[in-house]
């Protein structure tokens, strides 16, 4: 597939670099054009932080400490089941009696006629028996994630990684455990938000849609389903996400001498559509998360999941497009963020790679695009470039998750074409259990693969709070404070009332605390 030796290869991009507007690293120059109106302070190159970065960005793991402690923005495109490993999948599985089906590959409930097996010959042992085993344990970490996973004929990493889903699901249940893992991973390095794509009560909105024949006509079934009893699983959702918090700040020691670094990150929703369903199924899932985010902070957009490429997902795209832009219409204050372009030659034909992101932008309004990686394939992409930079459309790049889906990687990747053309870009993980790796992972690609310096970075994490979905006046368009003093009256005001604006602010004073620490030779 293609680009899948990049990560070795050498970006040849051209790059013009702009005064003040681009940073100059060793290797390959990837080149920002920044928004006229942009207040972001310039990161010094003589910086002690900047001066460390070029000392190790050579050397792999001194560049991986360093990047570690790095403090960091937001991680936008995140699906929470997804973030979770597959060891940690096993131990609630052993936690919930639950067993793994060798044949499927599967974690699976018991059932009379299909008990957990006691021994490791079983066709269906215990997960505690498969923990103890040093034959089935990791095989049962390969079949729940892409480690060790090969492309065979017939059985693509594209496949293997979907699959895995279905796999875990019976182990996801206590969402609180999944977040427990995930916001803390977040804390551990340096993150000050996460967006967690998840699924509440999204099954019973799909199921009040099942219950409703298509009819062909969006805004009627709109109403039809809007009815038929969406608004009533608005509290039931907010009731989860109070348990599942709950449940996480226990399992974090929140509030507690002992409380985890996850602790103090901030945590944000984004309700999933499945996008491999029938018509009404989508559309009832639609409408519910964006009641649902009327009503309750937390959950502060939707997005549209599953694989991009599936026969109904392409089918259907024209008719999503216009299911989101119904939405919208009824609820204007609604966050789109959509998979759009997670597609390239040879997955699909190319006829279904000239207009997804496109029609992304135009007729969902998303404000943000997860992966596009078929931008160059699409019809006019200068054209499009231009269109997301003016209406400042972020771009989530998720490098580790296209080079293993995709095969793209290296300079068979846009995410240079996206910084040249001044369109936002924020780096973030995807699925990083599945994937196993990490955020810091992923920076470190961004250096070694398109020769980010440590200015890029600051502005890439700064970007990410930027385009959050975080409410409030973000602290760079409201021009009221000014880094490296003590906020004034009205920069405290700001602070207060707007969630944006203070983790931005978190973010600059823990850079600088950074910058000290790296001068001290603590880092």
């Amino acid at each position: 597939m293609n680009g899948v030796f990049a990560r070795w290869a050498s970006p040849a991009l051209a790059a013009i670099l702009l005064a003040g507007c681009a940073t100059t690293t060793m290797g390959p120059t990837v080149t920002t054009v920044l928004p006229k109106d942009d207040a972001q302070p310039a990161v010094a190159a003589d910086s002690a932080a900047a001066r460390r970065f070029e000392a190790v960005r050579h050397s792999p793991p001194e560049l991986r400490a360093f990047l570690y402690r790095m403090p960091k923005g937001a991680d936008l495109h995140s699906h929470l089941t997804g973030a979770v490993y597959a060891e940690t999948y096993l131990r609630l599985a052993q936690a919930g009696n639950l067993c793994f089906n060798v044949a499927a590959k599967s974690l699976v409930a018991p059932t009379q006629e299909k008990p957990c097996g006691t021994t490791k010959d079983s066709p269906q042992p215990a997960a505690s028996v498969v923990i103890g085993d040093s034959v089935l344990y990791p095989m049962a970490l390969d079949a729940l994630s892409t480690r060790d996973a090969l492309p065979i004929s017939g059985y693509s990493l594209h496949d293997q990684f979907f699959a895995t889903f279905g796999r875990f699901s019976a182990a996801t249940g206590s969402t609180g455990d999944l977040l427990a893992e995930v916001v803390d991973r977040a804390g551990r390095q340096g993150e000050q938000h996460v967006e967690l794509m998840v699924s509440f009560r999204t099954w019973a909105a799909a199921n009040i849609g099942k219950a409703t024949p298509w009819t062909g006509s969006v805004p009627q079934m709109a109403d039809t389903l809007t009815a038929a009893g969406l608004s009533a699983l608005v509290p039931q959702a907010k009731q989860d996400i109070d348990a599942a918090e709950a449940r996480m700040r226990s399992l974090l020691g929140c509030g507690t001498p002992a409380a985890k670094p996850g602790c103090g990150v901030s945590v944000r929703y984004i309700q999933q559509v499945s996008r491999t369903q029938a018509p009404s199924p989508v559309l009832a899932v639609t409408l519910f998360n964006a009641m649902l985010a009327a009503q309750e902070p937390r959950v502060v957009g939707l997005n549209y999941v599953a694989p991009e490429d599936n026969p109904v997902a392409l089918a259907d795209y024209d008719l999503h497009m216009a299911m989101i832009a119904e939405t919208r219409r009824r609820f204007p204050d609604t966050n789109v963020a959509l998979h759009a372009g997670e597609l390239t030659l040879g997955l699909v034909p190319p006829e279904e790679l000239r207009n997804h992101i496109r029609k992304a932008v135009e007729i969902a309004g998303a404000k943000r695009i997860g992966h596009g990686v078929d931008l160059m394939y699409e019809d006019d992409p200068q054209g499009l470039l231009r269109q997301m930079a003016a209406r400042k459309v972020a771009v989530e790049i998720n490098l580790t998750s296209n080079d293993v889906i995709l095969g793209v990687a290296g300079k068979d990747h846009p995410f240079p074409i996206y910084r040249a053309a001044g369109v936002p870009t924020v780096i973030s993980t995807d699925d990083e259990g599945v994937s196993r790796i990490d955020l810091t992972n992923e920076l470190e690609r961004g250096v070694t693969e398109f020769g980010l310096g440590y200015g890029d970075l600051v502005r890439l994490a700064r970007t990410s709070l930027e385009h959050s979905f975080l409410p409030g006046d973000s602290l760079w368009s409201a021009r009221l404070c000014t880094v490296g003093e003590a906020p004034s009256a009205a920069c405290q005001g700001l602070l207060d009332r707007s969630d944006k604006a203070k983790r931005q602010w978190a973010l600059e004073e823990a850079l600088r605390r950074f910058d000290h620490e790296v001068a001290e030779g603590k880092i």
